[in-house]
């Protein structure tokens, strides 16, 4: 499993948190745990799996830049 955090922009609630959770653990071989205060996103994956484009990708795609 890799690690990697990732600055995003636009999140400023418990639905943002759910949204950008939700839409990387559809991935599959991927966990995101969300941080308002930093604007982070810290993932977890497997790269066998799901690639950093494509957890980018389903970030943005919920309406958040990820910087």
């Amino acid at each position: 499993m890799q690690q990697q955090t990732l600055k995003v922009e636009g999140m400023s609630c418990g639905h943002c948190v759910a949204s950008v959770e939700g839409a990387v653990k559809k991935l599959g071989g991927a966990t995101a745990k969300v941080d308002l205060a930093s604007k982070s996103v810290s993932v977890e994956f497997d790269a066998q799996k799901v690639t950093l484009a494509a957890i980018k990708d389903a970030i943005e795609e919920q309406g958040y830049d990820v910087v």
